[in-house]
């Protein structure tokens, strides 16, 4: 495979990997895997949800699109290489930006981050497995990108280090 066809088949299967997840959250996630699902549209004090789950079943497919598709470096190793991009994005969009899951990235000025921020904020709005909407993860609708670009961005304040140092 030339080297332009890996990054094309990497770059659709990127891309595509958003149709997917947004299909599969709409109907799938919303719908028979609710029981699953639901763990992650409720508070609650574990660090792990049962929603967490479904990373493996991600993770699976593209371990096994790398696996047997390296011998050859064949497009089943480039799609595993897609789906494993994806899900390094979701992780750190999702989890660490979104959710705070890891506190080392909270808050972002840029229009986009913050657009899907607030899209995702809105979908988690509903805690029922009906009445969500924005059930994409890197697809922003343009009502919150422009709501984004209207609204101010986070001012970050550094810490008086002079007040903290008198105490």
């Amino acid at each position: 495979m030339t080297t332009l066809a890996a990054v094309v088949v990497t770059t659709a299967t990127f891309l595509g990997m958003e149709f997917v997840a947004w299909f599969m959250h709409k109907f799938v996630l919303h719908g028979a895997l609710w029981f699953l699902h639901r763990s992650h549209h409720v508070r609650h004090p574990h660090h792990l949800e049962r929603n967490d789950f479904f990373f493996l079943f991600y993770g699976a497919l593209s371990m096994l699109g790398i696996i047997y598709g390296s011998a050859d470096k064949d497009w089943r190793f480039w799609v595993g290489i897609g789906i494993a991009a994806y899900g390094t994005v979701y992780f750190f969009v999702h989890d660490v930006l979104i959710h705070g899951r890891l506190r080392f990235w909270r808050k972002s000025g840029n229009t986009y981050l913050r657009a899907l921020n607030m899209a995702h904020k809105m979908h988690h709005k509903a805690t029922g497995r009906d009445g969500s909407e924005e059930f994409g993860m890197l697809w922003v609708s343009a009502k919150y990108f422009a709501l984004a670009q209207r609204k101010p961005a986070p001012v970050r304040r550094k810490k008086d280090l002079s007040a903290s140092s008198n105490s």
